[in-house]
């Protein structure tokens, strides 16, 4: 894997697995991902949300919004719902610290991740509240120029 995980990572991941809980799901999705970065609330990558007036309320509207209208589409047209990829997020943070030159994949590189993954329901919801992988990039770079 990579050196390591920033501990607000690892905070995210547990708070990824007890939200997914909350939702009563058998599986952590990118949403739960998503919505553990902004509770965490101090990493880079909450800081991101946070900037674009992303709260938890409105984020937690917007993903169960999306998850509401996945599970209509697939009663609908039959589908069974895929298991969204969180390994593929984290595979794509991992290249974003490497990319950055981190010694660690935090907040901001899971959160990278998560708007690289096309089809995800966290991607869908930050694109709907205005963040893409161009500006959230943009972003991060201000963010660490100007630390606090």
């Amino acid at each position: 894997m990579y050196e390591k995980f920033s501990p607000n990572v690892e905070k995210v991941i547990k708070l990824a697995h007890a939200i997914a809980r909350e939702y009563d799901m058998e599986y952590v999705g990118t949403e739960h991902v998503l919505l553990a970065i902004q509770r965490e609330g101090t990493g880079v990558g909450a800081k991101v949300l946070a900037k674009h007036g992303i709260t938890e309320t409105g984020l937690r509207a917007e993903v169960d919004r999306l998850v509401q209208k996945s599970m209509e589409d697939t009663w609908v047209f039959g589908r069974l719902p895929g298991t969204p990829h969180f390994k593929n997020v984290v595979a794509v943070a991992i290249e974003q610290a490497r990319h950055l030159k981190s010694k660690e994949v935090c907040t901001e590189h899971l959160l990278l991740g998560l708007l690289r993954e096309s089809g995800s329901v966290a991607r869908q919801a930050l694109n709907s509240l205005g963040i893409t992988h161009s500006n959230a990039v943009q972003d991060i770079l201000t963010i660490a120029a100007n630390p606090g």
